[in-house]
């Protein structure tokens, strides 16, 4: 799954490139860095890639997000449905622009269910926001024309799928705008950093302004730059935009092993009929960063949990319904509002309304569930190795529990 398994010269050559100017900064100092300027080389190859016509590189996936959110106009006391099962940085950055997340189920997309957006909608909403978690996709059609219905913001949550499509096109080009990650465990990395793409003039501009303390960049001079608009210091570095650019050349590459290595291993886990497979809405654009399946009941995933931790096989089997990052069972300190700073009265009744609130749906999906990621530099013999063993502790498992398999 990440790029970083396949580092080699590629990487080096570009980093080198930047390290022989010593201009690690993305803006300025145009003499030295003698044309090198590996940053927008990046957001070209990005634009190239989405079909996007804008894209801003950022310092993070969540910087990423909180751009985003800034540049579409979303803030104070605007809610953002969001789904219940993402990594933590979705809902930091809806609550650092002073929004409100509104966490809905999801089903076994392992995204958000487009029913449960409906009923969340409120006067106060302002955007949905799927996550496309794992490496697939959210049903955007449906999603889509939620949105157009009620005229909400669609932000795509890209960050853990670039390189995947939905219907042919490229999954964070198709809402008002879409982000990425590329921090050291996606499938093309940065080591750090993030980007947002948009069709939308408007939001690239803000994006651009904002991630970089409100210069215009309209000058010459970097310092005579004027300041429309606050902004932060969300910048990406030449060295990471660098490393990003050589592996961003790669992700063909990367797609076919991840597709090969994930078939295979589908096709020996398909032998127990208990076991099935997360539904995807457009299965050839799955970039088959994880294997989601599904056990039929939280006790038997458990227990599978447990004979794959006797047997030191777990590891690379995730079990969202016991992660602390990336399940709303775990989020304690998002219920109850654990912040060193403080926060609107708005927001700390959104997050009573979470904390009160039921998530069955989603327990009933999670809890059955596991994302085995899928590794870039497995051999076939490997794969077939690594399946094997989780096939017979499910077997294992079915067999104690009076379960043929």
């Amino acid at each position: 799954m990440p790029g970083f398994e396949l580092f080699g010269e590629e990487e080096r050559k570009e980093v080198n490139d930047v390290m022989q100017t010593g201009i690690l900064m993305r803006y300025g100092f145009d003499g030295p860095r003698k044309g090198i300027w590996k940053s927008k080389e990046l957001e070209a190859a990005i634009c190239q890639r989405t079909g996007s016509k804008y894209a801003q590189l950022v310092s993070s996936g969540t910087a990423a997000l909180t751009t985003a959110f800034a540049a579409l106009g979303i803030g104070v006391d605007d809610e953002v449905i969001m789904p219940s099962f993402t990594f933590v940085a979705s809902f930091e950055a809806v609550m650092s622009v002073g929004a409100i997340p509104v966490l809905v189920d999801v089903d076994e997309t392992l995204t958000m269910n487009p029913e449960a957006v409906k009923k969340a909608i409120t006067p106060k909403t302002k955007c949905v926001m799927p996550v496309h978690m794992c490496g697939s996709m959210a049903d955007l059609d449906a999603l889509q024309n939620i949105c157009k219905e009620h005229n909400l913001i669609l932000l795509e949550d890209a960050c853990q799928s670039f390189g995947a499509t939905y219907k042919g096109k490229h999954l964070g080009s198709i809402g008002d705008a879409g982000t990425f990650s590329f921090d050291f465990v996606k499938t093309v990395t940065c080591a750090e950093g993030g980007a947002v793409i948009t069709n939308k003039e408007s939001v690239y501009i803000n994006s651009d302004g904002y991630s970089d303390h409100g210069h215009d960049h309209l000058g010459v001079d970097r310092g005579a730059d004027l300041h429309p608009f606050v902004g932060y210091n969300f910048r990406i570095s030449e060295l990471h935009a660098a490393v990003g650019l050589a592996q961003i050349r790669k992700l063909d590459q990367f797609l076919a092993i991840q597709r090969k290595n994930h078939q295979q291993l589908k096709n020996i886990l398909s032998q127990v009929p208990e076991i099935s497979f997360r539904s995807i809405p457009d299965p050839a654009g799955d970039s088959c960063t994880f294997l989601s399946w599904f056990l039929p009941t939280e006790a038997l995933a458990k227990a599978v949990v447990n004979e794959m931790k006797s047997q030191n096989i777990l590891a690379g089997n995730f079990y969202w319904f016991d992660n602390n990052w990336h399940y709303i069972r775990k989020w304690d300190h998002l219920k109850n509002a654990t912040f060193l700073n403080n926060i609107s009265e708005a927001q700390k009744q959104g997050l009573q309304a979470i904390k009160n609130s039921s998530y069955t749906a989603s327990d009933l999906v999670i809890g059955r569930c596991f994302s085995t990621a899928i590794s870039l530099s497995w051999t076939e013999e490997q794969v077939k190795e690594k399946g094997e063993k989780m096939l017979n502790a499910v077997r294992k498992v079915l067999s104690k529990q009076g379960v043929t398999a």
